[in-house]
């Protein structure tokens, strides 16, 4: 088992403002400020304790000293494009990993083609590995069809109706598009979708068509559900269920978030999702020594994006190592398809066609637990995603879609 004793090396490795020329550069340019900035830090530390654990403390892989570079893009795609374009024409970064909006990440893409570098968007749209996508892009994190193909797993059969509720950008529209064929494919139907701006705060109009459109059919036999696909703190699944939704024979679903948007998750005890981590579904040793580290460091459990942030490290250390240490985007194109890497979810596959990684989902039941341990600083009243299964990479077909 490692231990957590590498804090004066790692902080060397990614503080120093002078590094060796034969350093690998790797830009984080994501969202730190706004209202995705908690994703960004959880992202940003994953990294650190995903590169320390890959490398065993020594923060170098095939005779290189690995260099973190932070840049907030701010939520602005302008911005974003404007330290990227900085990362690889200034900094000479031979990656660039972010930003986490999908819509900022979009904006991206072209640059890495232009300027002939990877990419690894922390963002969940489809499309940034589909009609985007070029071949400098390689996502570790999950995309929307992921998500939605295991919640379709978890819940789709005939008979179920379900009416989504979505925000309007690139992760929300993506993402019901994605969770609609998934649950065509499982035999369940999607009957209606509402849209609202990120900043949505009132949700009773919304919830009324929602009711409306799954209340009084009669080829729902098997279930009407309510799901929200929602980033950020104003969820809507409180508000719809201060309506009173279950008088229509109407559940709520949704898929696994960060912790603190699961806070709120505590009011719907036995809802069922599936989502991509939750830090006391995986067991293995990769993700003990995050769990562990991570109460160490922060006296709090690892979140959602801690995770992702962990495996795009893993990612980026085995491909160098299977480039032979180059930085060549070729060689490390070729090291990244088809590359199987350990992450704290288990094996990850990047799949050739498209680059993204295939990775397992966790099919959960919320169940209310008081929990001390969630954060540093306070106790919650929490819903918890007791875990049902895994879903292997095998029980779920994602689509190519580039």
């Amino acid at each position: 088992m490692k231990r957590s004793l590498y804090a004066s090396v790692l902080s060397m490795a990614l503080l120093s403002p002078v590094q060796a020329d034969d350093a690998f550069r790797v830009a984080h340019v994501t969202d730190f400020t706004g209202a995705l900035a908690p994703y960004a830090e959880q992202l940003h530390i994953g990294m650190k304790l995903g590169f320390e654990y890959a490398t065993d403390g020594s923060m170098a892989v095939a005779g290189r000293q690995i260099e973190l570079l932070r840049k907030d893009s701010q939520l602005d795609p302008a911005r974003a494009r404007m330290l990227v374009e900085e990362a690889y024409g200034e900094d000479d970064a031979h990656m660039v990993v972010g930003p986490v909006s999908s819509g900022v990440a979009l904006a991206t893409l072209p640059l890495a083609e232009e300027y002939e570098r990877i990419i690894m968007p922390e963002g969940v749209a489809d499309a940034i590995t589909g009609e985007s996508w070029n071949r400098y892009v390689v996502r570790v994190g999950r995309n929307s069809s992921q998500d939605a193909v295991a919640n379709a797993v978890a819940l789709g059969k005939p008979g179920v109706c379900v009416a989504t509720i979505a925000q309007d950008y690139a992760f929300g529209r993506d993402g019901v598009a994605a969770y609609r064929e998934a649950m065509d494919a499982a035999g369940g139907q999607v009957v209606h979708e509402e849209y609202l701006p990120l900043d949505a705060t009132d949700f009773t109009a919304a919830a009324q068509r929602l009711f409306g459109a799954l209340k009084d059919r009669d080829d729902c036999d098997q279930g009407r559900y309510i799901f929200t696909i929602w980033a950020g703190s104003s969820n809507p699944l409180a508000r719809i269920k201060d309506l009173e939704p279950g008088h229509h024979g109407i559940e709520l679903a949704a898929g696994g978030n960060t912790l603190a948007a699961m806070v709120g998750y505590s009011a719907f005890p036995g809802m069922e999702g599936a989502g991509s981590y939750y830090f006391e579904s995986p067991a293995n040793d990769i993700n003990g020594w995050l769990v562990d580290t991570h109460f160490e460091r922060y006296q709090q459990a690892p979140d959602f994006f801690t995770a992702q942030g962990f495996s795009q490290a893993m990612a980026i250390v085995a491909a160098v190592r299977a480039a032979d240490g180059s930085s060549d985007a070729e060689d490390l194109i070729e090291a990244f398809r088809g590359l199987r890497f350990k992450t704290p979810k288990g094996d990850m596959v990047i799949r050739s066609e498209d680059h993204q990684a295939l990775q397992s989902m966790y099919h959960f039941r919320i169940a209310q637990e008081e929990r001390s341990d969630w954060f540093s600083d306070r106790a919650v009243t929490a819903g918890v995603p007791e875990l049902i299964r895994a879903i292997p990479i095998e029980a779920m077909d994602i689509p190519v879609r580039n």
